[in-house]
């Protein structure tokens, strides 16, 4: 076990790869957050975790060791209490978590998955700065208009 990494994992990187060619620019491995997330997207409110399928008890594709299966099985649930109260923590904190599974990166769905990945994050940052309607005015002549800018004359020089 003291070989099993727990940062730089081989779908850490492929997702960071993914985003950073892409355009985000983020922070990996933040200490100061709950759960210590694999990457913030500080600009967009969101977090990523990237789990392990065998690691944190993934219920579609995770399965548990014939031997010891008593130790495996304490332990895969307290690792997915683990997750479930640090995702909550930092929902309360007002971050959007994000977790991708293991299996969602292999190659046959890969693509699909780092999408979908990509539009959450920007969807997640346009409902953050969702524009206010712009205010009515009412015009002395009881005409309405939008007061999106202010009058500019066009064309002058000067």
């Amino acid at each position: 076990m003291a070989k099993i990494r727990s940062k730089d994992t081989k779908p850490e990187l492929l997702v960071r790869r993914y985003l950073y060619h892409r355009g985000y620019r983020y922070r990996k491995n933040v200490k100061g957050l709950p759960g210590t997330p694999d990457i913030v997207l500080r600009k967009y409110g969101v977090v990523i975790f990237i789990h392990g399928c065998f690691w944190h008890g993934h219920d579609i594709d995770s399965h548990l060791p014939h031997s010891n299966t008593a130790f495996w099985k304490a332990k895969i649930e307290r690792n997915k209490q683990r997750d479930k109260r640090d995702k909550e923590a930092l929902i309360k904190m007002g971050w959007k978590v994000m977790t991708i599974w293991e299996c969602q990166l292999k190659p046959a769905v890969r693509e699909q998955t780092l999408l979908e990945m990509e539009y959450c994050i920007n969807h997640s940052y346009l409902e953050h700065f969702k524009l206010k309607p712009a205010k009515m005015y009412e015009g002395t002549d009881g005409s309405s208009c939008m007061a999106a800018e202010e009058a500019a004359e066009y064309g002058k020089n000067g």
